[in-house]
């Protein structure tokens, strides 16, 4: 239950180089359809942006006019002027950002879809060595980065640099000699924006990344908490999730020491500009209406770096998710499909392995060596052996979530490489001895949504490994929710439902890894006077630990350390005396020690 099993994310070089510009280059395709909205939003921020500028020229007038003439009326007519700017500033406002959340929701929803059909392209050995928790960090936070970059600052970036621009272009035309120096000190905020920026952005990008080893560590103990308390391990669990959020809080802490600076740095400057007014604009004659005017206008001129600097947290987590999302979407499958694919429709001759050699790991440590044999069609052949023997893998080839280093497999004489891989899985139907069950209703769990099953072939698979009956006693019959991992059924109800699941897709080949050794006996007796019924005339791979489950077999391979040591039938094997002879006899010891008649 380590994270420290799963290879450590990895983002390439060319994904290091990928700054500001390049992210939003490659996010641009997604924007293409809602150009027309971000345009209608420019223009609503623009007119609400004009509309803040002129209200502190109205204050000016306030004071140094109808103040100071006693016009009374026209202060009330100023007052409320500014009262109207002030309310269709918040309405254009509103109508922006509601239009930008929309664009935003949008964008991220595409980008989401994307992203998960690309991870539905990969190829098992990725997700062996990714954890979940680090892919939902990247579909789920990493996105919700991107959406708050396009939600707030793109669109904000363009609005507070036509609020600078209008600020300064005011101020110039009031009082130009005291609006240079105020000036002056744009370049020095701009360069303390740079420095914060190449500072931070490393360590944001470490953030992120550490924020997924967190999810992946809570999801991995999560998990497992029935494990941890029956076995006491709280503390071994604390110390694990202590671990993950200690090496967070490291770059956490100096990415947020950081901000704390920056922040008191420019608010040192920005009273340092009014500081500058309040001494120089009397001496330069400026009425104080003008005086409260640049004041005014100085808190606004710091609005736009207050939202830069908040921003750039937003645009450096944006950029950090999008590099993080790119050296997935950069990530291709070890499994290549075809680019034409062999047309093949059903099985009519067999299963052919040739040479197949296969290591996980890819150093030479071989799960299967050198394996040859067929599976005839419409024979049952077993493959039987200890654990770790190599009977899983010869079944993750046939279903190619992996390819060989080795040999071939073929399928009527194709090589399997040169078929579509759903097409090759559609006439293959696998009964795992751990049970996968999804949320939704049990018919959907039997026929997993699809619309080439009816509900009459669901009921007819259920009926056929006898899981009706039970179904059949729920209240909601075949619509009873199903409760996360099948909780609410019992381990052998759970099987029977993967049984009826295979059955209705009606595959050319029924794989059964050690289908029935989660059940009890009675239920063992139904299940396989079912399948015998079932797998009459039908191509079947059976993997076994019960020999008692395989003896009418038509061949049975005994793999031993990946290798095929053994081969034929239940009465020939018996007469070798060999492995198998031994695997059987010391499987079907009594208790007084006496061994049966094999």
């Amino acid at each position: 239950m380590s994270a420290d099993l799963f290879e450590h994310e990895q983002i390439n070089e060319q994904e290091k180089q990928i700054g500001s510009r390049k992210a939003f280059a490659r996010l641009l395709p997604l924007l293409k359809s809602h150009v027309r909205g971000l345009l209608l939003c420019l223009f609503l921020l623009a007119g609400a942006t004009v509309l803040s500028l002129y209200w502190p020229l109205l204050l000016k007038r306030a004071l140094d006019v109808n103040i100071a003439s006693g016009d009374v009326r026209g202060l009330l007519t100023t007052v409320a002027a500014i009262g109207l700017i002030q309310v269709v500033t918040i309405v254009l406002q509103y109508l922006m950002r509601v239009r930008l959340e929309i664009i935003g929701q949008d964008v991220m929803l595409s980008l989401k879809r994307r992203l998960f059909h690309h991870i539905l392209s990969l190829d098992i050995s990725y997700f062996d060595k990714n954890p979940v928790g680090r892919l939902m960090a990247r579909v789920e936070s990493d996105t919700e980065a991107l959406r708050m970059l396009f939600t707030n600052t793109a669109v904000m970036l363009v609005g507070d640099a036509i609020l600078v621009a209008g600020i300064y272009g005011v101020l110039f035309y009031t009082e130009w000699r005291l609006a240079l120096p105020l000036f002056f000190g744009v370049p020095l905020i701009g360069f303390m924006v740079w420095v914060f920026h190449k500072k931070t952005t490393p360590r944001f990008l470490e953030v992120r990344k550490k924020m997924a080893e967190v999810t992946a560590t809570l999801t991995e103990l999560l998990h497992g908490m029935s494990i941890i308390q029956i076995f006491h391990r709280g503390a071994y669990a604390r110390y694990k999730a202590f671990k993950a959020n200690q090496a967070k809080f490291n770059d956490d802490a100096y990415v947020n020491i950081s901000v704390v600076l920056f922040f008191n740095a420019v608010f040192f400057l920005e009273y340092v500009k009014i500081g500058l007014v309040l001494v120089v604009g009397p001496i330069l004659g400026i009425t104080y209406g003008a005086i409260l005017m640049f004041i005014i206008y100085i808190w606004r001129s710091f609005e736009p770096i207050w939202r830069t600097s908040e921003q750039l947290s937003t645009l450096q987590k944006a950029v950090a998710g999008s590099k993080r999302i790119f050296a997935l979407m950069s990530q291709k499958s070890r499994l290549p499909q075809p680019a034409q694919p062999r047309r093949w429709d059903r099985l009519e001759k067999g299963i052919r392995f040739e040479n197949v050699s296969f290591s996980y790991t890819g150093d030479g440590n071989y799960a299967l060596k050198d394996a040859t044999f067929e599976v005839p069609v419409g024979k049952r052949v077993a493959l039987v052996g200890v654990t770790g023997g190599g009977k899983t893998t010869v079944i993750s080839l046939l279903l190619r979530l992996y390819d060989p280093q080795k040999g071939k497999i073929t399928v009527d004489g194709l090589d399997i490489r040169d078929l579509a891989s759903d097409r090759l899985r559609s006439r293959l139907a696998l009964v795992l001895q751990d049970i996968v069950l999804f949320p939704g209703d049990v018919e959907s769990n039997i026929s997993l949504e699809s619309d080439a099953i009816s509900r009459e072939a669901v009921i007819r698979a259920a009926q056929t490994v006898e899981a009706d009956r039970f179904i059949r006693r729920l209240s909601g019959g075949y619509g009873t929710e199903v409760s996360e991992k099948g909780a609410n059924f019992s381990r052998g109800e759970r099987q029977l439902l993967s049984f009826a699941r295979a059955l209705a897709y009606d595959p050319d080949v029924l794989i059964l890894d050690e289908a029935t050794s989660s059940v009890d006996p009675e239920t063992e007796r139904t299940i396989q006077n079912s399948l015998k019924r079932l797998m009459e005339g039908r191509t079947s791979l059976v993997i076994a630990h019960r020999l008692s489950t395989i003896l009418d077999a038509d061949q049975i391979l005994v793999i031993r350390r990946g290798e095929i040591i053994e081969r034929g039938t239940h009465t020939e094997l018996i007469m070798q005396d060999g492995y198998y002879s031994k695997l059987f006899h010391l499987q079907f010891k009594n208790a007084n020690g006496v061994t049966t008649n094999a």
